[in-house]
């Protein structure tokens, strides 16, 4: 398979904003196109340094967006959350 079509199919399916809860209560966000996949290498410590440190992780929300700039940019709005507004994010899905 050709890079331009591997580029225009990544195109084509959804990515995913998540939030994940730490053991020690704090919250990270991140995006990507396999929610299952992506959470499973937080878990084995693959995934962020930040998280790493702060195992086991729980899933604890995810939105699903047509493309990966508009995930992407969902993740950078939601990182500017102040904690409390993350907070009521998790609590309103």
């Amino acid at each position: 398979m050709s890079f331009l079509m591997l580029v225009w199919l990544s195109e084509k399916m959804p990515f995913f904003t998540y939030l994940l809860r730490c053991s020690d209560s704090k919250l990270y966000c991140g995006y990507t196109n396999n929610v299952e996949n992506r959470v499973r290498m937080h878990q084995v410590g693959r995934a962020s340094k930040f998280t790493r440190a702060r195992l086991p992780v729980k899933l604890v929300f995810v939105e699903e967006h047509r493309d990966k700039s508009s995930a992407m940019r969902r993740e950078a709005e939601i990182k500017t959350f102040s904690r409390k507004k993350k907070l009521e994010l998790i609590r309103a899905k």
